[in-house]
Formats: structure tokens, C-alpha cells, sequence
């Protein structure tokens, strides 16, 4: 079965506070989505990457790409609107019947085991999402005021969310609406049971100018192969 990987990298991070997006700064003198591409194509030798990015930064993509030693097994394309429909565009590019795994270009952090598990468990049950439990109370807010939740009901969803190209592919096909904040939303709508699996702690969301420094320090592990 073939495997593909949207790798979704289309924002421009207004959180970051500065003008390049966040998907292109540096940790340890190579870009974010560097390590993000890296992974993937380490984890299998037959992935196919399908890398969504702003218009204006195709040609900086590319040579991220080249600098992976891969480039012949990366695919660049435009973004769109929202995330919704970069990651459409990423999927009409699908066109055999495959597992396709739907990843945010700055999570960089990612480990090929966690790769491995979301394909094996997609296999079985059509459909792999990452998630962790959180580690904070949580409450939500109400009317007249508001009500607690117990965390062991929370689960923080990760990516790479990961699905049969059967599944995903049709699911897609939906008009854009608002609460489709992921890939698992989006194939609930089509209503669609998801599989979750075990995430990854160190699996974060590079989003602010912290998570770039924990990064650094997370590289600096002796299990990443950088």
C-alpha cells in the first residue's frame, strides 16, 4: 500500500512575533520543517511527501527539500485559505490507494516510532490518531459561570493523524466549517468513528518564541538522529 505524508505548513505564525514564518526558523542552524521532513522520510523508505506551503515561499521549500538528500521523493504545493484547505489541496494529489498521514509542518519533534504506530494502527482500524492526556485541571466556560471537567476525560490531540486514503479522501470532499479545527473533526463530520492511539509528550507545536527554546533543548538528546 502506498504511503503518503501532508505535511501542512501554510501559516504564516503571527504568534511567533516575527516576519518569517515559524516553519522556517532555525534550531541548531537548520530550519523547523527540516527535522519535521526528515523524520518522515527516515521512518519509511517508500513515503512520498506532499508538502503544502505559502505561495511566496515555494522556492525556500525547495531548498529545504534539497538539503534533505530526498528532494525527488517531495512534492511542493501551494496552500490555501486554512489549514482546511491546505490540507485539501495536499490530498488531490492522492491518487492510489494508500495510507495517508496528515502532519503540522512545525511539529518537528516527532519521533519515526510514533510514525510507525499511527501506520500499523491506521491499518487495522482505518484511522490513527495521536493524542495525550492533559496534565491540568480544566474548566469550561458557562453562562452563569463555570463547570469543571474531569481531566482524565481530556485528550490533546496530536498529529500525524493518520487514516486509509479510503476514508479521507471522500471525507475531504466537505464544505469548510469552522469546527473542523483537524483531520479527525473532518472525518467525524463524515460520520466516521476515529481510532485514537498513544501520542508523544515531546511531540509539541512550535507556536511561540518558548517552544522554540525547548526545542533546542529537546534536540540535544542523544535518541533524535540530527
Amino acid at each position: 500500500m502506498k504511503k503518503y505524508a501532508v505535511i501542512v505548513a501554510g501559516g504564516y505564525g503571527l504568534r511567533m512575533g516575527g516576519s518569517l514564518p515559524k516553519q522556517f526558523l532555525l534550531i541548531h542552524n537548520r530550519p523547523v520543517l527540516w527535522y519535521t521532513l526528515n523524520t518522515f522520510l527516515k521512518s519509511f523508505e517508500d513515503i512520498r511527501i506532499l508538502l503544502v506551503l505559502p505561495a511566496e515561499y515555494l522556492e525556500m521549500g525547495r531548498s529545504i527539500g534539497n538539503d534533505t538528500g530526498s528532494a525527488h521523493r517531495i512534492e511542493i504545493i501551494p496552500g490555501g485559505e486554512t489549514r482546511f484547505h491546505s490540507v485539501q489541496k495536499g490530498l488531490a494529489h492522492v491518487r492510489e490507494r494508500s495510507i495517508v498521514f496528515v502532519h503540522d509542518g512545525v511539529r518537528c519533534l516527532l519521533s519515526p516510532a510514533l510514525i510507525h504506530r499511527c501506520f500499523e494502527e491506521a491499518q487495522q482500524f482505518g484511522s490513527a490518531v495521536p493524542c495525550i492526556d492533559s496534565k491540568d485541571s480544566v474548566r469550561i466556560l458557562m453562562d452563569a459561570g463555570f463547570e469543571s471537567i474531569k481531566r482524565t476525560s481530556i485528550k490533546l490531540m496530536q498529529t500525524p493523524q493518520t487514516f486509509l486514503g479510503d476514508l479521507i479522501l471522500p471525507a475531504y470532499q466537505a464544505e469548510y466549517r469552522e469546527e473542523f479545527t483537524d483531520d479527525a473533526s473532518v472525518v467525524e463530520a463524515f460520520h466516521r468513528p476515529i481510532h485514537l492511539v498513544e501520542g508523544e509528550v515531546n511531540n509539541i507545536k512550535i507556536t511561540t518564541p518558548l517552544d522554540i527554546i525547548l526545542a533546542e533543548k529537546l534536540l540535544e538528546q542523544p535518541h533524535y538522529p540530527f
